[in-house]
């Protein structure tokens, strides 16, 4: 194994080529930390050189060869989102049901993607993630949002672990993007503060800059950004709907947020705002599974019901430990709500959807030890959702660098599982969590698209270093699976032989891209990237699970799962 240590974002040698050696990444050391002659332009640590020198005897006799990686140019050029500009091109391609037109070509290597992954973390904005990542599409040198107490505040480098943001229910959606100007941030978050007491919550202080305004880099964030630097990042994610984290969540499995009158298909009716609060959820979501019967039915028809009929597996992965919001709409601050794989919360919706019950798939509903072990014993099912509890969820005033190590575990699983030559996976934020982002979201239909969101594709088939421009959402996940999977079927009531009134099938949207845009399906598997758990950051402070601990690379043990306290913001905030 070869570490490669240095300069923030420097590749490994062994990245740029097809040999099947798996590479530990540590970014952000300080050059004195190394010390031992060049290997291809990356220096390393003394006690490292006889292993490098030994590991590269080895890639000479094995004749190891391969092409240099893209220039700087190809990776921020944009992508055609035309079916006929594969990604697999020159290669076999094949037609499948489903687009505007009825039906279109997709890579007939999509099909070397046996397991996806879909890891959804919470509550960041594109700008406050990527803003100022190399060649994507990042903060303006203008940018400068009105402030209430005068004058305009421009972005600011936040080395802040704890963020406080703002609301981001649909009407702070709204707000913040105001007609265009995306101007609207900093208002929001003076009026949900004045109902805040929380004096560990940043949202709450009077005091300093609006942290809404705030961004991380490569100095909080390494992980993700060595991540983009390796793989893909898709700088036009937006999220599905304009709205909270339930409906985001519903969107991410469905495709649609609707609320229902009866367990028929036909009574759910649009609904964004809510449709349920925290609370109301959660106490449904309690009686279904003490008494069988609840006032909530999630009735309209999910992913799962297509993946069932195909014989597709699938499991929700839930971490145990604690959800953010509180149970009682009027309280600000609360004790920790449990959430479990057999307590759902408002990130863990499947168990209300009637077809899940109806295919007796509730255990796939599972916990996130199942994950770990699946990963490891090369059994992770064809799709696969994971949701964090709240402690390593990245939702303020949850920890930046907490999160980022729960989810750089996950993906280590993953990259040591037998499965890893055969996996997608697409880590996301389901929503902006009152963020500044400076570009206007698309309108698709009356219920979204919200606002941008990071996002990234880690697979050993995608483009190395790729900025995906494409306009996205997390429907392009349910794309992908459907396309890959399902062979182009859709969760279109005319197809799926489960109608619901849904106001559009929004896999067929023609503003929509694709994500097979993001991968090569011609390339050798890539190896591995393994990287640190607990990483240099330059954060004043963090976690003290993480104080005077090692980096950990490569470790597949997330940080506790909880307790810890909530936050409840002004009702119909959502925050």
């Amino acid at each position: 194994m070869i570490f490669s240590w240095g300069v923030r974002g420097a590749r490994s040698w062994f990245s740029h080529r097809f040999c099947r050696f798996p590479v530990l990444r540590l970014t952000g050391f300080p050059r004195w930390y190394v010390s031992i002659g060049p290997v291809a332009g990356y220096h390393l640590p003394r006690f490292l050189g006889l292993l490098c020198a030994g590991a590269a005897i080895c890639v000479v006799a094995a004749g190891c060869s391969g092409s240099s990686p893209s220039s700087s140019s190809s990776s921020t050029s944009s992508p055609s989102s035309s079916p006929s500009s594969s990604s697999s091109s020159p290669g076999a391609v094949e037609e499948v049901s489903g687009g505007p037109s009825g039906s279109y070509v997709v890579p007939a290597g999509i099909h070397k993607i046996k397991h996806v992954i879909i890891v959804m973390q919470e509550n960041r904005s594109f700008d406050s993630y990527f803003g100022t990542y190399p060649g994507a599409d990042g903060i303006p040198a203008s940018a400068c949002v009105p402030n209430p107490a005068g004058g305009c505040t421009r972005p600011y480098h936040d080395t802040a672990d704890v963020n406080g943001g703002g609301p981001h229910g649909e009407a702070s959606a709204v707000a913040d993007v105001h007609g265009g100007a995306m101007d609207g941030f900093i208002a929001q978050r003076d009026q949900a503060r004045s109902g805040c007491t929380n004096p560990d919550d940043p949202a709450c202080s009077a005091t300093g800059l609006p942290d809404v305004m705030g961004y991380h880099t490569a100095a909080e964030i390494p992980d993700y950004w060595t991540y983009a630097q390796d793989f893909a990042l898709d700088d036009h994610m937006f999220e599905p709907v304009k709205s909270w984290s339930l409906p985001d969540h519903l969107y991410l499995v469905s495709g649609w947020s609707a609320e229902c009158q009866n367990a028929s298909p036909m009574s759910c009716v649009n609904n964004i705002v809510g449709p349920y609060g925290a609370g109301v959820f959660d106490r449904a979501v309690d009686t279904e599974l003490r008494t069988g019967t609840t006032s909530i039915d999630l009735a309209w028809t999910d992913v799962t019901w297509l993946l069932f009929a195909h014989h597709v597996s699938w499991a929700y992965y839930v971490q145990t430990g604690t959800q953010p919001d509180c149970d009682s709409d009027s309280a600000e601050t609360c004790a920790p709500v449990a959430q479990s794989a057999t307590t759902p919360g408002i990130w863990n919706p499947l168990p209300l959807f009637g077809d899940v019950r109806a295919d007796h798939q509730l255990d796939n509903v599972q916990s996130l030890d199942s994950y770990f072990a699946a990963a490891k014993a090369g059994t992770l099912p064809s799709v696969s959702w994971i949701t964090p509890s709240n402690p390593d969820s990245e939702h303020p005033p949850a920890s930046v660098h907490q999160g980022q190590a729960y989810v750089t575990s996950v993906i280590n699983a993953a990259m040591k599982s037998p499965d890893w030559d055969s996996t997608a996976i697409f880590l996301a934020w389901d929503d902006w969590g009152g963020f500044y982002d400076h570009v206007v979201p698309p309108a698709v239909d009356q219920n979204g698209y919200g606002l941008r969101v990071p996002s990234l594709v880690i697979s050993p088939y995608a483009k190395r270093g790729y900025i995906d421009h494409q306009t996205l959402s997390s429907d392009a996940y349910l794309k992908f699976i459907e396309d890959d999977f399902l062979g182009g079927g859709r969760l279109n009531p005319a197809t799926d032989g489960r109608a619901d009134p849904r106001p559009d099938v929004r896999e067929d949207e023609s503003i929509l891209g694709n994500l097979e845009q993001d991968f090569n399906f011609n390339q050798a598997p890539r190896a591995p990237v393994l990287l640190a758990t607990n990483p240099p950051a330059d954060s004043p402070s963090i976690p003290a699970y993480f104080r005077g601990k090692p980096p950990c690379v490569g470790c597949t043990t997330p940080p506790p799962g909880g307790p810890k306290a909530g936050r409840k913001s002004p009702a119909g905030s959502h925050h």
